[in-house]
């Protein structure tokens, strides 16, 4: 996921379960989609697939775009780049509406259960089970399970594997006579170190995101709660009632005081520019930014830097959180469903996910253990592809069930309420696990 284009804020799940379209909503999308479904023949004689992107992959998209087009004579795609907050809504508008405005529909992995009960995604199953091409069983297992599985049906490929890692500053630590932690007990104690000895200066020893939006504090709490847990995350209902869960909040709490002031406020766009810049000693981040903490044009710590596996509870192991993440399905609406099937076939494939993951700026991580395991990209990523293959075929997934968005913005509001010390760890889990109980009702 690319590190320029991540921000949003998160939204709220309109399903068919809590959206009501208006007769009058219906009306303007038919009307809207009278001048002729996607996927028909132009008078030119040319296939025109429409394709919904988030904006966070709008680099990848345009080569998607350009790589297929090229492939295929006489095909024309159409990509649409929204926010990300928008594509559950445009996808079940569009299904609710029977418009048939978009053949492929690019998605959060978090919104599948959601989407899926909408019947915004098409039921894959048995296409992707029956074609050899596909290669199912190449897909990262952790990755592909909670992009694509609803109620044991498969309603997208992955397309972007997404977790975070532990930078850190070779130069800070060696000031500092500190060493990379492998516990989050560890990783405290660092911060605390750096940041006493060095605040003066403006350096401190974390950069928290703590900024109320999912892709920030909700990747800070998923995290610690992956790392520290026994047992692996339920993608339907993540345990929240558990020491481990208290204990990843907890952890979040204590590490404040000597972070990047101040974590409520700081999220990705501010606290990469600062570890860039040789003012934080660590950061929690996507696997990209090995590539950008290399270019002499944005960085000051080329060379000056280093990678590892985020640190463990005392009963975790070595893991992470699938932060972000994207897959593609189709829509049901699709007027050409076997060119709709070749496009998220071609964006899911070995060759194609190899050249997004060695190329800079694409935001595409390792989907494929094919991929994770190449030389290209271990030539191209050498330090962090060894921590990738570490961290990937282990991660933990978010919450993907059909109340999944809501599930993740009552944690996000919770959460922020215990940064700024309103409520405390044991009841921010507390709060948030009763919450959820009501919205899975």
């Amino acid at each position: 996921m690319s590190v320029q284009r991540r921000s949003s804020t998160l939204f709220s799940r309109p399903t068919r379960l809590t959206l009501a379209v208006s007769a009058t909503t219906v009306a303007a999308l038919a009307l809207a989609g009278c001048g002729g479904g996607t996927g028909e023949t132009s008078d030119s004689g040319e296939k025109t697939l429409k394709v919904l992107i988030a904006a966070p992959q709008e680099g990848a998209g345009k080569i998607l775009e350009a790589d297929f087009e090229a492939e295929h004579d006489g095909v024309d795609v159409q990509v649409e780049v929204v926010p990300y907050d928008q594509i559950q809504t445009k996808a079940i508008l569009d299904a609710q509406s029977g418009t048939g405005n978009y053949d492929v529909i690019q998605y959060w992995y978090t919104s599948v259960g959601a989407l899926a009960e909408s019947d915004a995604l098409a039921d894959i199953t048995d296409w992707v089970e029956g074609d050899d091409e596909i290669d199912a069983p190449d897909f990262i297992e952790a990755v592909f399970a909670p992009y694509t599985q609803y109620e044991g049906a498969t309603y997208g490929l992955p397309i972007d594997g997404d977790t975070h890692v532990l930078f850190y500053n070779k130069a800070i630590f060696e000031r500092n006579g500190v060493e990379v932690p492998t516990t989050w007990d560890e990783y405290i104690e660092v911060s605390k170190t750096i940041t006493e000895a060095e605040k003066a200066d403006g350096v401190y020893g974390n950069a928290l995101l703590g900024s109320k939006n999912a892709f920030n504090i909700g990747s800070t709490f998923f995290n610690r709660l992956a790392t520290m847990s026994p047992d692996p995350i339920d993608p339907q209902m993540p345990q929240l009632n558990t020491d481990a869960a208290v204990a990843a909040a907890q952890s979040m709490l204590d590490a404040a005081p000597y972070a990047l002031p101040s974590p409520l406020e700081v999220g990705f766009e501010q606290a990469l520019p600062q570890f860039l810049s040789g003012s934080v000693g660590m950061i929690e981040f996507w696997t990209d930014l090995g590539v950008f903490a290399q270019d002499p044009e944005q960085s000051k710590i080329v060379d000056g830097w280093g990678v590892a596996p985020l640190p463990v509870g005392p009963e975790g192991s070595v893991s992470g959180a699938l932060n972000a993440g994207w897959a593609m399905g189709i829509s049901p609406s699709a007027s050409d469903e076997d060119l709709a099937k070749e496009f998220v076939a071609f964006a899911s494939s070995k060759g194609v996910n190899e050249k997004l993951i060695t190329t800079t700026g694409s935001g595409v991580d390792p989907i494929r253990t094919s991929t994770l395991d190449s030389a290209a990209y271990q030539e191209f990523a050498p330090e962090v592809s060894a921590v990738a293959a570490e961290v990937l075929p282990n991660a933990q997934s978010w919450p993907t069930s059909p109340e999944a968005p809501e599930m993740i913005q009552s944690l996000n509001d919770n959460l922020a309420l215990m940064l700024q010390g309103s409520i405390t760890a044991e009841e921010a889990m507390q709060q948030t696990w009763d919450q959820w109980q009501t919205l899975a009702k």
